[in-house]
């Protein structure tokens, strides 16, 4: 872990991988929760860094965390949200072609990875997804298209996810869920938080 003091009230870390975000992200949650993290008032986990903001004394705790050690994160941890879904995306064949696999093992391939939220971006409501094993990350697609459906699921590089509202994107299509990604009138309002377990059902 690399901590940085950044400006005069925040702190961002970096870290090596996916994985050690998710476990440092969770760690700072429980820390914070048991009062050791002072006034820190917002964690926001990204690709490959946490940020801290509201930190009253910055360099002193970049010093405690350099010198933390960080289990990693049980594989049960977290709550789990379970998403329908129709295997009918646009890129599902090409998909199968480069997972070696028919078009209906792609459903299962997908279901049985239990997925988590590692951040959000790009637009509300929508969370990075990892989990998927290496062998089945894909590349984005070499012209993205200008329109992509709300709900529809998508794979890019190591990550899935769902577009929460109908925008440009550059991933593969491969199935279609109704969940509601992101409701301001809902509490929270994002379906998908970071820490938050995913598994995808193939709806019936």
């Amino acid at each position: 872990m690399r901590p940085l003091v950044v400006g005069g009230e925040a702190l961002l870390i970096e870290v090596g991988s996916a994985q050690q975000v998710a476990a440092l992200h969770a760690e700072l949650l429980r820390r914070r929760d048991a009062g050791e993290l002072g006034a820190v008032r917002e964690v926001v986990p990204a690709a490959r860094t946490v940020l801290l903001d509201g930190v009253r004394e910055p360099r002193a705790l970049a010093e405690r965390i350099a010198r933390w050690e960080v289990p990693p994160l049980a594989e049960t941890e977290g709550p789990l949200v379970t998403v329908p879904v129709r295997y009918d995306g646009p890129d599902l064949a090409e998909v199968a072609r480069a997972w070696g696999v028919a078009r209906r093992e792609v459903a299962g391939i997908v279901g049985d990875t239990v997925f988590r939220v590692a951040f959000c971006g790009f637009a509300p409501g929508f969370g990075y997804l990892t989990g998927l094993p290496e062998r089945f990350h894909l590349p984005r697609r070499a012209t993205p298209r200008t329109v992509v459906p709300a709900g529809s699921l998508a794979l890019a590089g190591e990550y899935a996810g769902v577009y929460p509202r109908s925008s440009p994107g550059g991933w593969q299509l491969v199935g279609t869920a109704d969940a509601v990604l992101w409701d301001p009138g809902r509490e929270p309002a994002a379906l998908f938080a970071p820490g938050v377990r995913v598994r995808f059902e193939e709806a019936s």
